[in-house]
């Protein structure tokens, strides 16, 4: 199936590995330019080399190192985009991260983190994008956010930042739609990649993590990347024209929620 992306300009955050890494390769194998931005510097150049190896040419993948933590490395993240190709049609926003325990254990200095590395990129690569998008005549932005962000599980402080980007998604989604902006969010569940938690958690206690895939992975297996990646260049492009505001799980029914 053709998903109608050819020479659509698409930029990626947190794309160094993992969810970003594996949405960036499935946007440039279907024909998208794509920028791929993360703070560090050596692995996003590796990162690069895995994208430019999918691509259809050389000159389809540019890189922006920048700290998306702040509202100038998103702005030279969305600069990158304008300048290397001219536009911004399709902004995932993959950034993610979050520490701290329960409530009493938590500092507010640990919450201030999980939404300056989550919510507050998605909220200002969002606010760059559309006027972007405007000018093209449409886009798409597409949240990772987790299933954790429908319901309970996983760290607070992650739990409560991906619901906030679910419930941001679809505020968008409905704001923006006279300007033919789609704006969808997807859930991913437990996903193993090389150097994400999960593979960490693995190599730290296997018989522990072998438990948890028996007692909570339906299908007896972590998800890949390239199956969240996958749906992302789905949503992203013209044959998911009808769908926005929508939460779509990618979890191989792990997760509880019937919606």
């Amino acid at each position: 199936m053709d998903l109608g992306l050819r020479d659509k300009i698409a930029l990626v955050t947190g794309s160094s590995r993992g969810l970003g890494l594996a949405s960036a390769k499935s946007l440039v194998a279907e024909g998208c330019r794509v920028v791929l931005t993360a703070r560090g510097a050596e692995q996003l150049a590796r990162a690069a080399e895995e994208v430019a190896a999918v691509a259809s040419g050389p000159d389809r993948v540019q890189l922006c190192a920048a700290d998306l933590a702040t509202p100038d490395g998103i702005a030279r993240a969305v600069g990158t985009a304008v300048s290397a190709f001219g536009g911004l049609d399709v902004l995932v926003n993959n950034m993610g991260l979050a520490r701290g325990a329960g409530l009493l254990d938590t500092s507010d200095a640990e919450w201030q983190e999980a939404f300056d590395q989550t919510l507050y990129p998605a909220i200002r690569a969002s606010k760059l994008a559309v006027p972007l998008m405007r000018k093209r005549g449409g886009g798409v932005i597409v949240m990772i956010t987790s299933i954790w962000g429908r319901e309970s599980g996983g760290r607070m402080t992650y739990n409560v930042a991906k619901a906030a980007e679910t419930s941001l998604a679809k505020a968008l989604a409905q704001q923006f739609a006279p300007d033919n902006v789609r704006v969808v969010s997807v859930a991913p569940g437990s996903i193993l990649f090389p150097g994400g938690s999960w593979h960490k958690r693995q190599q730290a206690d296997p018989d522990g993590i072998s438990d948890f895939v028996r007692r909570e992975l339906p299908f007896g297996r972590f998800g890949r990347a390239e199956e969240v990646g996958d749906v992302v260049a789905f949503l992203a492009s013209p044959r998911a024209s009808w769908i926005s505001g929508s939460s779509v799980v990618v979890d191989g029914c792990q997760s509880k929620s019937n919606y």
